[in-house]
């Protein structure tokens, strides 16, 4: 199994991060079938929807399993230690987000399930008005529709686009300004600390959708004077089931509960209730114990890379990418051109071949995985007018530059010949056909479906 940043498996990007070595990823070696016969190891260039488990993630959820039980209310010593467990995931994951003292932690399902408590926990006020981009994924663009938010279109420049947040912000005063950390679209990075300072002078709080941001730079909440940071398990190598909002504890104290259940309160009789403060408050019914003790202890194995190891990786993969697209004559969608740092995200459309046949293509003749469609950003990729969508590659820690040499080689191959297989479309949506590959033994083929892509569409 291939050791992360380990150099034997991909050069370091500057060799200086042989030391950086962590606990390998659960199927980093997989073998998928190719719609011709022959098995590959997975290319997977899709860790910008769902990255795989690292095996310490893995190895943590194996030790409680045994023990699993009840929490907060159970007297058992097995519930006793989830209690334990699950309290102790909140100070780690406060930890790895440098939040401040007195800020709270609530475990939600998602990153999505976290922006919609906080919107829901605005105050009701005359200035409770949320201020956010065009450019916004839509757990970070939908809650604040429904509020009637301000949208501000990005600008031809970053900086211009800074301006036109403060001009809004000046012209009327607002609650929150809402941002992305790091474009799931673009991979392009904001300045957070700098709209934080815009935010907090103009009388608003800043909240982060920090989906993207988190697994690949580390973020420091107190410094960067960010007021909300929320995140997901699954995006950070925690695939089971939690994600987390991270932030100032008045308003989530003050807000009606997320959901009204058992947990959330102090007492209850037919006539009246009492809820309790945050974070339970917001944590209604039995919690995803497991789902936050894999994400504490993804955040822990994060944080023992040294300070640069992820961007220092990414970045020879980010510049083999880029090259190889350029060569094969792809056509990076991009907001600020060369002007901003970027994660190792890359959306792309290929002259001549649709989004879904490109992504299938990969999948079924080159064992590679990739995302295609309109990534929940349709407002964004409208700007890009991209309104059959596109192709996105991004990388993780179990990454190598065979992957990205892979995906150009066949991109090459797809312009200079087209497919080899036929593809047609099968409920909706397009597939290999006919598509002989078996599914996993465990996977019972009425189980299978059809193929389904929800970001196309929704």
């Amino acid at each position: 199994m291939t050791t992360l940043l380990d150099p034997t498996s991909h050069p370091a990007p500057t060799g200086a991060d042989a030391e950086a070595a962590l606990a390998a990823l659960v199927g980093a070696d997989q073998l998928v079938p190719l719609i011709d016969g022959p098995r590959v190891r997975y290319a997977n260039l899709d860790y910008a929807a769902s990255a795989p488990s690292l095996q310490v993630v893995a190895d943590q959820v194996s030790a409680i399993l045994p023990l699993y039980s009840s929490v907060h209310r159970g007297a058992g010593y097995a519930s006793q230690v989830c209690t334990a467990a699950y309290e102790a995931a909140r100070s780690t994951v406060a930890d790895f987000v440098g939040a401040r003292e007195g800020d709270v932690v609530i475990f939600t399902r998602n990153t999505t399930d976290a922006l919609n408590l906080l919107a829901s926990a605005i105050p009701e006020t005359p200035t409770s008005a949320v201020v956010y981009l065009d450019i916004e994924h839509h757990a970070n663009l939908l809650p604040w529709q429904a509020r009637d938010g301000r949208v501000v279109p990005a600008r031809e420049t970053l900086a211009q686009t800074v301006a036109a947040l403060e001009v809004e912000l000046a012209r009327s005063p607002a609650a929150l300004l809402a941002v992305t950390g790091a474009s799931n679209v673009t991979g392009e990075l904001l300045p957070l600390a700098e709209l934080a300072d815009l935010a907090h002078r103009y009388g608003a709080r800043i909240a982060v959708d920090g989906a993207q941001l988190v697994p690949h730079r580390r973020v420091d909440i107190e410094a960067a004077g960010i007021d909300y940071l929320a995140f997901s398990g699954h995006k950070i190598y925690a695939p089971f089931g939690a994600g987390v909002l991270v932030g100032r504890r008045d308003w989530l104290d003050a807000a009606a509960p997320h959901l009204a259940g058992g947990g959330a309160v102090r007492s209850v009789s037919l006539e009246a209730t009492v809820w309790t403060d945050a974070p339970a408050r917001h944590e209604a019914g039995t919690p995803n114990v497991v789902g936050a003790v894999a994400l504490a202890a993804a955040c822990r194995a994060v944080r023992e890379l040294p300070a640069d190891a992820v961007e220092r990786h990414e970045e020879a993969l980010l510049r083999r990418l880029d090259e190889g697209l350029a060569a094969v004559g792809a056509v990076p969608l991009r907001l600020w051109a060369a002007e901003t740092e970027r994660i190792a995200v890359v959306t792309f459309v290929l002259p001549g071949f649709t989004a879904e046949l490109v992504a299938q293509y990969l999948s079924a003749e080159h064992g590679i995985g990739v995302r295609d469609g309109k990534f929940c950003a349709h407002p964004l990729l409208t700007r890009f007018n991209a309104t059959d969508g596109a192709v996105r590659a991004s990388v993780g820690l179990g990454s190598r530059l065979a992957d990205i040499d892979r995906l150009i080689s066949a991109l090459a191959q797809l312009r200079a010949d087209g497919p080899a297989w036929t593809y047609e479309r099968i409920n909706g949506y397009l597939a290999p056909s006919p598509d002989p590959r078996e599914l996993p033994s465990w996977l019972e083929p009425d189980d299978a479906g059809g193929p389904a892509s929800p970001c196309v569409t929704g």
